[in-house]
């Protein structure tokens, strides 16, 4: 194998070897750099999903750039012996974290917190890309530590972008189960990750890190990894690796960015579910206060005035427009006025009657649109129909028909439907007043979430 030349590399060591598979050590010819070379062979035992996870993970490494990512440097395939495929990537010259497991290395609180800052740092880049990049197989033997010579953990690098998905359809559904057991979320095992999947590898990394035993290993209650006897941690600390490994990918942290949040600042899910519960009372206590009834009274009457007689004066003017311009809009607009603004004020202490009587405080949204609704159209019509009877003959005849739909009929719903805008008007204030509390605190609150 260390006489072995692939292209302009020349193979050192072997790293690794499972089926179909091998990763060595090999040095650039023309650079006299060390690369990381995987290769995929072409044996009797190979499937095409091999392929093209194989396929996906160069993709996604040329695409990448991040100073604790390898760098994509080639791909190419291997006529001689057993055709496979290689890629190529740069060498990080350091030891696995599951290296440090195997010489019984146990890792304090204060460095396994260092290690997820900087592994959290890593996800939040792939989560963001477009599509977001979920490495799927987060463990101790994919992230190398190079320590240094001060008292800090040194770098961490993620490594094996082999499970990767990106999430570009389907949310993250796929048809091959990858990932490694103990260490992969139960939706996993369905074929099914998120950006909450890579949170649960994490947690369980780190708890392997801590007690030094395989999280398979360890005992279970309800699916949940049970490890707070065996290590000597703080009390958030400890219950933010229990947030991170919920089996359940809905009460799971959601981001990486959340999850990073709630380390630094100590947030637990207990005062997650305190903050939402504190918003909720909030919020019913919100929808329970009714609004001022003099303030609404004045609000119904100038909006159903202003917005029901104006819309009433502009289209009585230009429905008589088409009859008679100039004169014909002139006197249209002004019959319009003086049945609109009229009809609109009366319209407003109706429905300023109704919802004071009826629906305060607002508890059936529904029913009170509906309400309303109904109301202000049937007697609008009807007092329409009254006035514009007034306003106009009728005739006889075939005349009779025409003049009733024309003069009476057309008018009367077209006024009925401007004071119908009026009337919404008054109740999506109403509505607003009970729910502007509910709306801006609970956007906040998510907002933040999510920022």
């Amino acid at each position: 194998m260390s006489e072995r030349i692939l292209q302009r590399y020349e193979v050192q060591k072997q790293l690794g070897k499972k089926a179909g598979r091998k990763t060595v050590l090999a040095r650039d010819t023309q650079t006299g750099q060390m690369v990381i070379i995987k290769l995929l062979s072409f044996s009797s035992d190979f499937v095409w999903e091999d392929l093209k996870l194989f396929e996906r993970e160069a993709e996604t490494l040329k695409s990448l750039a991040h100073p604790a990512i390898p760098n994509y440097i080639d791909y190419f395939e291997v006529e001689e012996g057993n055709r496979s495929c290689a890629l190529v990537q740069t060498y990080i010259e350091g030891q696995s974290l599951e290296q440090y497991m195997q010489t019984k290395r146990i890792f304090t609180e204060d460095e396994l917190q260092d290690i997820a800052e900087q592994l959290l740092q890593i996800l939040i880049y792939l989560h963001e890309q477009h599509p977001p990049v979920i490495h799927r197989d987060i463990k101790p033997s994919n992230i190398i530590l190079v320590e240094n010579s001060k008292d800090e953990i040194g770098k961490v690098y993620l490594v094996d972008f082999g499970s990767v998905q990106t999430l570009a359809s389907k949310a993250g559904k796929t048809v091959t189960v990858v990932g490694t057991y103990g260490y992969m979320p139960p939706e996993q095992f369905g074929g099914y990750a998120t950006s909450a999947s890579d949170l649960y590898g994490l947690g369980a990394t780190l708890i392997a890190l801590a007690t030094g035993t395989h999280p398979a290993d360890l005992p279970q209650k309800d699916m949940r990894l049970e490890f707070a006897e065996l290590v000597n941690f703080t009390p958030a600390f400890i219950e933010w690796l229990e947030w991170l490994t919920e089996p359940s990918a809905e009460r799971r942290l959601k981001t990486p960015m959340a999850a990073l949040q709630a380390l630094l600042t100590g947030q637990t899910r207990s005062d997650e579910y305190t903050a939402i519960d504190k918003i909720h009372a909030e919020n019913d206590s919100a929808l329970a206060r009714p609004v001022n009834s003099i303030k609404f009274f004045w609000e119904a009457l100038w909006r159903s005035t202003l917005f029901g007689g104006g819309m009433v004066t502009l289209t009585a003017g230009l429905y008589s427009t088409t009859i008679m311009p100039g004169i014909g809009t002139i006197a249209g607009a002004y019959i319009g006025a003086m049945l609109g603004f009229p009809l609109g004020f009366a319209n407003g202490i109706l429905i300023a009657l109704i919802t004071r009587l009826f629906f305060f405080p607002l508890k059936n949204i529904y029913m009170y649109r509906c309400v309303v609704s109904m109301t202000s159209t049937i007697i609008c019509t009807a007092v329409a129909l009254v006035c514009f009877r007034a306003f106009s003959g009728l005739g006889s005849g075939n005349a009779f028909i025409q003049n009733l739909l024309f003069w009476n009929v057309a008018p009367s719903v077209i006024t009925a439907l401007c004071m119908g805008v009026a009337s919404r008007s008054i109740v999506n204030y109403y509505e607003n007043q009970h729910r502007q509390v509910k709306g801006k605190r609970s956007y906040s609150y998510f907002q933040t979430q999510e920022d």
